[in-house]
């Protein structure tokens, strides 16, 4: 129905039907909009200390919530907002970002700060869209949101025209703000594999001796980890999770696999290496999680589902292809093997719950150490131990991301977890936009100094915005997962005129993030971390909790298998 709005009426309109709680920005863009958006009372605006940390916001917001991720900058700001969605992207995040653009009477003609961003969009988004008339800038939402929620979800760009987007504000017409509300989150559709390929699927899963399921991203986005866990045990198949995918079964749970790959626990690959089945759900089988594509090994049975076709058999022969959402695919596949005695797994269950078993006792010494520095092994143990039964943990990519995997246990099916997908310094802003998304829920950011230094500002985002998010921080004053990098290509000399390269001078984080406003603590004796952090996640504040840890402590590689 067309009601008489302006431009920045519409927009403001728009967002709000379509359930957007937050937009992320850095100005000057949409102007009018924000304050017809203050006007509606609904929809929270959150200035960011940069366009990067804005998107990183937006990016942790739609992982946490499944709703739309919305980040705006002025054109002069937005080839920082593009370079920002490249995480989203990888990890397959719904999110809207919105820019100025030239003026028509403009286009190549050197007016101060203008190029056009159009190109710098594409490779990052699901589709690049133009809007230079206020007829089409409603029509140009909706097919954004309907773009973002369908199919593997991903970002949309809207190029406004105007540096600020503000041409199209101030016009006025006869428009129609209606939403299709659907596609305010995803998955927007939920479409199911075809039933002779489950049949199939179900055979082959029934029939294997050691069969191994390899849950990605995908089965957390489709809100599919109780059936997930409901077909493994019903099968007794061991369950090995991708970094994005950790969440989907809680660690100790008798089916709990670990994650495999790159970024993994050791006994994980050594369980998906003895598989002669491996059904891969909800993952895109890339590098990380197949340690280069070296798990499964060549010859083994391979089943792959996924919500697009595009990946079905990519990276391995599929014996079976399962073309659908996660959940319904799930759900079919338990209906079909229903009643079904599947065979005795005993002797293969207990022999992958000895591998995981040994690679804890393994790991004992560095999870109980009392030394100083602490172990990073020690700190996750504490974060494991302290975490509630509802938070959320969002980590970086890197040391943090390898520790992640390995180190912290998610023991509570409703304890969630989110990863840099490959950008160090994502973790604190999107932890920032994650509490926002899920304000119920405690929301821990797991970093290094490293990874702190990119957005360290945003602290201050959090503290004028009253976000109780806890930033907890490996502290080593280095990128100490390059020193073997370092060492190769220096012959082994780690000192002298190459150590400022990954070495930092040893500032305290603690005092940094006082002065921006965020409460803070320094811990030093692994005797005093469980209460710092458990005083940090109960608290209502910003909290940021400095964990001074060795530099020497690098995580292990994965062997070959």
């Amino acid at each position: 129905m067309k009601t008489r709005l302006t431009g920045s009426q519409l927009i403001a309109d728009l967002l709000a039907n379509y359930g957007v709680t937050h937009v992320f920005f850095v100005p000057t863009i949409l102007n009018h909009s924000l304050y017809q958006m203050e006007e509606r009372t609904s929809i929270s605006r959150v200035l960011a200390r940069s366009e990067k940390g804005a998107a990183y916001m937006a990016d942790g917001y739609a992982r946490a919530s499944g709703r739309v991720g919305i980040c705006m900058a002025q054109m002069v700001g937005a080839g920082n907002l593009a370079a920002a969605l490249r995480d989203g992207a990888l990890a397959s995040s719904p999110m809207i970002a919105i820019t100025g653009g030239p003026y028509d009477y403009s286009r190549g003609r050197h007016f101060y700060q203008e190029m056009d961003d159009l190109p710098a969009f594409a490779v990052y988004t699901k589709q690049n869209i133009l809007v230079s008339r206020l007829d089409m800038l409603a029509p140009s939402f909706r097919q954004a949101f309907r773009l973002a929620t369908t199919g593997r979800p991903g970002a949309v760009h809207l190029q406004l025209i105007s540096h600020q987007g503000d041409e199209l504000e101030l016009q006025e017409g006869d428009l129609d703000a209606s939403a299709e509300v659907r596609f305010g989150e995803a998955p927007a559709f939920r479409p199911s594999p075809e039933a002779s390929e489950v049949a199939k699927a179900a055979e082959l899963l029934t029939r294997a001796a050691r069969p191994v399921i390899v849950a990605g991203g995908g089965v957390g986005r489709s809100d599919a980890r109780a059936e997930l866990v409901a077909l493994a045990e019903k099968l007794s198949i061991p369950v090995a999770a991708s970094l994005s995918g950790k969440d989907v079964i809680p660690a100790g749970h008798p089916l709990h696999a670990g994650v495999p790959g790159l970024y993994s626990r050791q006994s994980a690959n050594d369980i998906v290496s003895r598989a002669d089945l491996v059904f891969f759900i909800g993952t895109k089988t890339g590098s990380q999680v197949t340690l280069g594509w070296k798990l499964p090994v060549h010859g083994t049975t391979v089943i792959q589902a996924d919500i697009e076709g595009d990946i079905a058999g990519l990276n391995y022969s599929n014996s079976v292809s399962l073309i659908g959402d996660a959940k319904m695919t799930l759900e079919a596949l338990a209906a079909e093997v229903a009643g079904i005695t599947p065979p005795d797994r005993s002797a293969w269950l207990e022999g992958t719950s000895s591998i995981t078993g040994e690679w804890y006792r393994s790991q004992e010494e560095f999870r109980s150490s009392a030394a100083q520095p602490m172990r990073p092994e020690r700190l996750c143990a504490e974060i494991s131990d302290t975490l509630p039964d509802n938070a959320m943990v969002v980590v970086d990519t890197g040391h943090s991301g390898v520790w992640g995997a390995s180190h912290i246990d998610l023991r509570s099916p409703d304890q969630r977890f989110l990863r840099a997908a490959g950008s160090l310094g994502w973790a604190l802003p999107a932890s920032i936009g994650a509490q926002l998304a899920v304000p119920d829920r405690p929301v821990v950011c797991f970093t290094g100094d490293g990874g702190l230094w990119y957005h360290l500002s945003e602290l201050e985002t959090a503290a004028r915005w009253k976000v109780p998010v806890t930033v907890v921080v490996n502290n080593n004053h280095a990128f100490n997962q390059e020193i073997p990098l370092w060492k190769a290509a220096y012959q082994g000399e780690l000192k002298g005129r190459h150590a400022e390269m990954w070495q930092f001078p040893p500032v305290n984080f603690s005092r940094v993030a006082a002065e921006l406003g965020v409460d803070s603590v320094r811990v030093e004796d692994p005797a005093e971390l469980a209460g710092a952090l458990k005083e940090s996640i109960g608290s209502d504040r910003p909290t940021l909790v400095e964990v001074m840890t060795d530099l020497w402590a690098t995580a292990p590689k994965p062997n070959p298998v």
